[in-house]
């Protein structure tokens, strides 16, 4: 079944729309300078309020990107956070400082041919795979650590699903567009954030169309 992980949560009613709904995961955001982002005090509010709450818990993911391994490590403590997704340019050796389990995203230039890019993730996927790390393809926008809700080349995702790599596919997705990701790419997950806010709020209405949409569709043979 795939899995699915909506992100970039403020509010304890979204995270429990989000697990009412079967999300297996859910997104708080600790990068300096993005709009969703949360203080430990908050998200460990939110954490803790969530898994208290007696119905589904999804588990619960801190997005870093390039801040100190102490940071995460603290806010891993502090929150109570089931597994970490790093979003900046961290290398395997500062995942396997981290005290938990790590989502580790790659990012997809859209500057590279198709065969380049899939070649270059190859290798990166299996090194963060063979420490024991999930991945996340994203697309690539300089200087834009984390989501960006922008679509990248899905033949590449297609290419790296077929020979046989897992990964959660994020970028650009949507209510309208998961089912023919899952369908056409056939990821191990999707992800997302902006493609289930109206206005920049978590929609959810959106938020259960979303998870509904993808579990529905039928991966291609």
């Amino acid at each position: 079944m795939i899995r699915v992980k909506i992100c970039g949560i403020q509010r304890l009613a979204d995270a429990q729309v989000a697990a009412e709904a079967g999300a297996d995961f859910i997104g708080l955001v600790f990068v300096p300078g993005r709009p969703r982002r949360l203080d430990n005090n908050d998200a460990g509010a939110l954490a803790s309020q969530l898994k208290a709450s007696g119905g589904p818990t999804p588990q619960v993911a801190g997005l870093f990107a390039d801040q100190p391994v102490e940071l995460v490590n603290r806010a891993i403590e502090d929150c109570g956070l089931d597994l970490v997704q790093l979003c900046g340019n961290e290398s395997v050796d500062y995942c396997r400082r981290v005290r938990g389990r790590v989502i580790k995203v790659l990012h997809v230039a859209d500057s590279l041919s198709e065969n380049t890019a899939v070649a270059h993730l190859t290798d990166r996927i299996q090194a963060y795979r063979t420490a024991g790390h999930l991945v996340t393809l994203d697309r690539l926008v300089e200087g834009v650590p984390g989501g960006t809700g922008q679509s990248f080349n899905w033949s590449v995702a297609v290419e790296l699903a077929r020979r046989g790599h897992p990964f959660l596919l994020a970028g650009g997705l949507t209510p309208d567009n998961v089912g023919r990701a899952v369908h056409v790419v056939r990821p191990w997950g999707v992800d997302v954030s902006s493609g289930v806010e109206t206005v920049g709020v978590k929609d959810a209405q959106k938020i259960r169309a979303f998870i509904r949409n993808a579990r529905q569709a039928v991966p291609a043979e």
